[in-house]
């Protein structure tokens, strides 16, 4: 078995040669562009008539390059595998095909051994220091590790969901060499390893698609994060479905979280995407596509995705747990042991019945028939904790019976468990 893993992808920066890149950009406002590489003359870029440049430069593997717009300003590549600096600076030239995998018969685990915990690999010291948490993880009983957002982003710090460059790890976490070494590692051990994408927006510091291809965006609609992603749009459409096989065939990820995909206005992209992950992954290798989706839609889960996150179970416990009743905890304030014993049996406690918080709106799809294997149950996340003014977790809000019986409840009950960092360890 080969021990390169390249995905291929029909834009940005492809070595095809030891010392030649063909780079591809989509920029339909521009009529003209250049590729301009550290050390060596600028390369004219042809255009097609649908606005997409490419051209080739004599360069390898750690060159230096970005963008010259007709307009002037100089940007860098949407596609970059790696960034030399920050989300402003120059994009790097990367070699797939040089990190040489140890693990290369892994062919991951059935979603029902799945144990989530949940990660930022900032808090933890980048990527070596994730890593470094291998044996410990493996030895609690987790199977799988999930990676908060990694994509490359404005600063040294951030939770992840502000990023601007979905193929480039970030450089503050580390090499896209350390990545695969985390990764390779972790199946070592017997370790999934998920990764958290962001595909309903765009970070506001960095993102410079609208000065070359304001098509990627929405003007009819926003989400509450910015600008929404017009994934009506074939280029747009392709740009993350490569994304989502890039991450799981060149880093062999062995799962996608996808975030708040509520705030996607084409569905059925969604769905586009995942019949495409499962016609890619080779025979017998076992890939796990999880949702999170505001709405309750219920759909999904019965074409190719495995999972989605179950937040009325969330919401549902730390309401009985904390007796907070504010927010959306109000829709579960009235009769939570029955809507509990509704998520457990059923999945989601709203199935299309009228929700207070929501102004008497409609919430969700029937979910009776899905198996429990279908939703994710968490007693905390990054959301659930860092959204709060003072990250406070549930050992300070809720006395240590209860919240053992919770822990207890959710580790036991067929659905598949979450952990967010610390969890195991009480912290506060």
């Amino acid at each position: 078995m080969s021990t390169a893993f390249v995905r291929n992808l029909p834009f940005g920066a492809t070595l095809v040669g030891p010392n030649r890149c063909r780079f591809r950009l989509w920029a339909p406002l521009q009529e003209s562009v250049s590729v301009e590489i550290d050390g060596l003359p600028s390369v004219p870029m042809a255009r097609t008539a649908d606005g997409w440049f490419s051209g080739e430069g004599e360069c390898g593997a750690g060159a230096r390059y970005r963008f010259r717009l007709g307009t002037g300003p100089v940007v860098p590549d949407p596609a970059a595998r790696a960034q030399a600096e920050d989300v402003h600076g120059p994009s790097l030239v990367v070699d797939p095909a040089a990190f040489r995998w140890q693990h290369t018969g892994w062919q991951g685990r059935p979603w029902q051994e799945t144990v989530l915990y949940e990660l930022h690999a900032g808090v933890l010291g980048g990527f070596a220091g994730v890593q470094a948490e291998l044996p410990r993880l493996a030895a609690l009983g987790v199977t799988a590790i999930e990676l908060m957002p990694i994509n490359d982003f404005p600063g040294i710090r951030n939770w992840g969901y502000d990023g601007v460059l979905p193929f480039a790890p970030d450089h503050a976490y580390g090499t896209p060499d350390e990545l695969k070494l985390l990764i390779d590692a972790a199946h070592g051990h017997g370790l999934m390893v998920f990764l958290d994408v962001v595909y309903n927006h765009f970070g506001p510091a960095g993102n410079y698609l609208s000065s070359y291809a304001p098509e990627f965006f929405r003007d009819d609609i926003s989400t509450p994060w910015g600008s929404a992603i017009d994934f009506r749009r074939p280029e747009v459409r392709r740009y993350f479905i490569e994304n989502a096989l890039y991450w799981l065939l060149e880093y062999r990820f062995d799962g996608l979280r996808f975030d708040a995909v509520h705030a996607i206005a084409d569905a059925d992209w969604l769905d586009e995407m995942a019949a495409e992950v499962r016609a890619s992954i080779e025979p017998g290798r076992h890939v796990h596509l999880v949702l999170e989706h505001d709405g309750n839609v219920a759909g999904h889960l019965r074409g190719d995705f495995d999972a989605q996150w179950n937040d009325d179970a969330h919401h549902v416990l730390h309401a009985m747990l904390t007796g907070e009743a504010d927010g959306y905890y109000s829709d579960y304030a009235d009769l939570p042991a029955v809507r509990l014993a509704r998520c457990l049996a059923e999945g989601f406690a709203y199935q299309g019945e009228p929700s207070a918080y929501r102004d008497g709106e409609r919430r969700g799809t029937p979910s009776a028939d899905l198996p429990p294997t279908a939703f994710v149950l968490f007693l905390q996340n990054h959301d659930q904790i860092g959204n709060r003014p003072f990250g406070d977790r549930l050992t300070e809000l809720a006395e240590g019976a209860a919240l053992e019986a919770a822990i207890a409840l959710q580790l036991l009950c067929p659905q598949i468990p979450l952990l967010f960092m610390g969890e195991e360890r009480g912290s506060r």
